[in-house]
């Protein structure tokens, strides 16, 4: 399932992968909330340190760019679906965290041209590039379909 994901991202050796964590998120925004306490409770769980709101913040924005903009309308999830419209991944090496959100849309994630920061949303993206090290995104094929967009975070390890 991890496999699709790892697609696009920087070098990163997959048998390297310490720890991993994805769940499931129903198609309505109060997914956001499900979303930062699965966040929290896996970050806690594997101690990240300093990046812990860094990374909340931006598994937020993420999973609220697929729910506003990566489901259409008619997007309704059916009973027992085994691939569910959005999942959030988190994927931890030794030095790095990658955080990763499925949607069913194949649109790019193109950020907002408006440079109004006291506009009450269209920074999502503007957060991402500025609280993760690197972000991207790509298509998925096969059964999958639509994208992931993924976001990487430099862990500092404890003797820096």
């Amino acid at each position: 399932m991890l496999e699709p994901l790892r697609q696009g991202l920087p070098p990163l050796d997959p048998a390297a992968v310490s720890n991993a964590a994805s769940c499931a998120l129903p198609a309505r925004l109060e997914a956001v909330r499900e979303a930062r306490q699965f966040t929290r409770r896996t970050l806690g769980q594997w101690d990240v340190g300093d990046r812990f709101d860094d990374v909340c913040l931006v598994v937020s924005e993420l999973v609220t760019n697929a729910l506003r903009h990566g489901m259409s309308p008619d997007t309704t999830p059916r009973a027992g679906d085994q691939h569910p419209p959005v999942r959030l991944h988190l994927m931890r090496w030794t030095e790095r965290l990658v955080c990763a959100v499925r949607d069913p849309s194949h649109d790019s994630p193109l950020p907002q041209d408006s440079e109004d920061f006291s506009a009450e949303s269209g920074r999502g993206l503007f957060l991402v590039d500025n609280f993760a090290d690197s972000w991207g995104w790509h298509p998925l094929s096969g059964s999958l379909g639509g994208k992931v967009v993924w976001a990487l975070f430099r862990l500092h390890t404890p003797a820096e």
